[in-house]
């Protein structure tokens, strides 16, 4: 999210400030704008298809790139003032809004300068976006909560659930930043109790409490590379093949797949790291009879073992 972010702000800034300045060199630019020149070729790269509906030849933004210099030559009329109609002012404070309720948004400060003289040139179409309720999702009042920690700089004491082994447990945790990861809130924290940093989703955060002493995680704690998604496979987790009928396919979009083999049954043969067989297990017979578990032995001798015990809850042999 914050990268996401991050660079939307830089390619927003681009356009004027190269205007300012045809012919810079892109050494240069990338030093004012605090990016590396390989960075800011890539959001030249991003400006040279943007531009006005149509996109097509004169829709789009141009510039010369003359070896180690850049001009813009066509702005797409991003020069002129922006001029919004009540209703797409409307939209904007409520997205403004809603924005800088996001966990993990960098510059929010800015977000709400900038909400600030939108509403103070908004007119009335202010007093009807104060009028409409920004709901955040049903873990806002947890956010609230660890973002106060986080300003205050205290640590944390969670009971949380751990949805792959089914357990909660009691810990102590000293928070690093809030994020968005796809539709999740989470808060990245060093846990005292796993010695680690730690990903913690907010709505399986049953009990917090901040506590008195502040939160001080170890020099070893750096922020996680979530680019690639939460779960990051290792090589030492455990390695779960299975064969996919057509209505679990889905897993190998949802999931890190190691290898997926069309079959000449129509089946999928799907290879993936599990973070453990406890995990595996409970995916498995959440699936049911559209997949069956090739290997671990120990994993397919534990589904089957607890397929029987359910039959047998029924009275089936």
């Amino acid at each position: 999210m914050s990268a996401a972010t991050d660079r939307l702000g830089r390619v927003l800034n681009l356009m004027p400030y190269l205007l300012a300045r045809p012919g810079i060199r892109i050494a240069d630019a990338a030093e004012d704008l605090g990016v590396t020149a390989a960075e800011l070729r890539d959001d030249l790269q991003l400006l040279w298809v943007c531009g006005l509906p149509g996109y097509g030849p004169g829709d789009l933004i141009d510039m010369s790139l003359d070896g180690d210099t850049v001009t813009i030559t066509y702005d797409a009329g991003i020069d002129r003032p922006l001029r919004l109609t009540p209703d797409e002012g409307l939209a904007l404070m409520v997205a403004l809004r809603t924005l800088a309720e996001t966990p993990g948004l960098a510059h929010r400060d800015a977000v709400e300068r900038a909400l600030a003289k939108i509403e103070s040139a908004a007119g009335e179409a202010a007093d009807t976006a104060g009028r409409v309720a920004v709901r955040g999702p049903a873990d806002s009042d947890r956010t609230a909560e660890v973002r106060g920690a986080l300003d205050r700089g205290r640590a944390l004491r969670i009971r949380y659930y751990t949805a792959g082994r089914d357990v909660s447990t009691e810990r102590v945790v000293d928070p690093m930043r809030l994020l968005t990861v796809g539709a999740w809130s989470y808060l990245e924290a060093w846990c005292r109790r796993a010695e680690a940093v730690r990903l913690f989703r907010l709505d399986r955060i049953d009990q917090l409490t901040e506590l008195s002493e502040p939160s001080a995680p170890p020099p070893q704690a750096q922020p996680s590379d979530l680019r690639g998604g939460t779960f990051r496979p290792t090589a030492d987790q455990p390695q779960v093949t299975l064969l996919v009928d057509r209505g679990a396919r889905w897993i190998t979009e949802y999931y890190p797949c190691e290898q997926v083999d069309p079959q000449p049954d129509g089946r999928w043969r799907v290879r993936l790291r599990a973070s453990d067989l406890t995990w595996a297990r409970r995916l498995v017979l959440g699936l049911g009879a559209d997949v069956e578990v090739v290997g671990p032995p120990e994993l397919a001798s534990a589904v089957a073992a607890e397929a029987r015990a359910a039959l047998a809850a029924y009275g089936i042999d």
